[in-house]
């Protein structure tokens, strides 16, 4: 038997002990505002344009630290200037965020990714709770309006795609709306929250699951069928392993036992289909027919795919006492501690060959932040910790 109190100080340590306090020394921009994502190994900063993605879930990562483990002022004062900065440069004056901006704050990307959206809408929710500030409220909730509005077409006039040849709809957006739907749940009406959750899940569990496979797939046809495409062929097991933890939540929050053993069957499934049984370790991309897939990384072993499913893992085993679940989660433990863990330096690496070595020593960049590794350890520090006082 795991010993969940052990465990729970591992986690616990290596988030307040080094990751946190690697973020707040090394990327906060005491000149202009918000944080700096670009890091080598070190720390050193390589590069300064900001990512307003990366700077939200930043924004969300230490005001829910704030809310939920202690008020803690430097942590409060990481989210609001991060906030600050986001508010006065981060959109077009109407809430479409941009995708990146320079040092001081100018447009570099149009706002095509809805993920500057969810993530803008997630900062400022967490960030209103914690300062009960009304401007940041409203913030999100338009916010959060605007990536509803943009759900049929998330990335609008800058789609590459020509319409109505084969159009397709992606899953990663209502994926992170089950969990976008949850964080910002006491800032919107009941019913429109409810009915919300209740479209994500039929579209996360009934058009993007698909039983016949047993696994979820990252792209559809409009009228929910499958593609036999490049597109539509695509498999990426790490998100559909997070979005399962997604329900989990979303099943414990209303009570639905049916959602959560279904979250855990299908996570079961995708993590046994995307182990690698050669390396060890989660492949990035895969083809549902064994087909070569279009992104040359597919291969590569990545940090947030692990660290999502040791949070999916573990809370799988204390929801349902699957054990299971909780043999993958030592199985994955080991390959992430081994294989992820800087044993010179602060923060984890990202980007790890197929064969589990380091391919970037950096710890940020353009789609690397103080997101996953924080976040995955605060759960899995707060699972291990509940599991130790059972």
């Amino acid at each position: 038997m795991l010993d969940f109190k052990r465990l729970a100080g591992q986690y616990r340590s290596e988030l307040f002990d080094k990751v946190l306090p690697f973020w707040l020394e090394k990327s906060q921009d005491k000149e202009c505002g918000g944080y700096f994502t670009c890091l080598d190994r070190e720390g050193n900063v390589f590069d300064t344009d900001k990512f307003i993605w990366l700077q939200g879930r930043q924004v969300w990562m230490f005001s829910m630290l704030y809310n939920k483990v202690e008020k803690r002022q430097e942590w409060l004062d990481c989210a609001v200037q991060g906030a600050e900065f986001l508010k006065k440069y981060g959109h077009d004056g109407n809430y479409n965020w941009y995708f990146s901006l320079t040092r001081e704050g100018g447009p570099l990307v149009e706002p095509y990714n809805i993920f500057s959206y969810t993530f803008a809408a997630m900062a400022f929710g967490q960030l209103s709770i914690a300062t009960g500030n009304s401007e940041y409220a409203h913030i999100a909730k338009k916010t959060f309006e605007a990536v509803l509005a943009k759900v049929p077409n998330p990335k609008g006039r800058w789609s590459k795609t020509h319409a109505g040849t084969r159009d397709l709809k992606g899953f990663a957006l209502p994926m992170i709306l089950c969990n976008l739907a949850l964080e910002i749940e006491p800032l919107l009406d009941a019913k429109f929250m409810e009915s919300t959750i209740e479209v994500c899940i039929h579209e996360v569990l009934d058009v993007f699951y698909r039983p016949e496979l047993g696994l979820i797939v990252e792209n559809v046809s409009a009228d929910g069928g499958l593609s036999d495409s490049f597109d539509g062929r695509l498999l990426n097991p790490g998100h559909a392993i997070e979005a399962m933890w997604f329900i989990m939540d979303l099943g414990v929050r209303l009570g639905r036992k049916e959602l959560i053993d279904k979250a855990v069957k299908i996570a079961l499934q995708e993590v046994e289909y995307g182990w690698d049984k050669e390396y060890g370790g989660i492949f990035y991309f895969m083809d549902r027919l064994g087909h070569p897939v279009q992104q040359l990384e597919w291969d590569q072993k990545l940090w947030w795919v692990h660290i999502e499913t040791l949070i999916t893992m573990l809370k799988g085993y204390k929801l349902t006492g699957s054990e299971e679940c909780l043999g993958w989660f030592e199985r994955v433990h080991d390959y992430t501690w081994s294989h992820f863990t800087d044993k010179d330096y602060p923060e984890w690496f990202g980007y790890l060959n197929r064969q589990g070595e380091v391919l970037l020593p950096l710890k940020g960049g353009k789609w690397k932040g103080c997101f996953h590794v924080p976040r995955g350890l605060y759960q899995c520090w707060r699972l291990l910790e509940s599991l130790s006082e059972r």
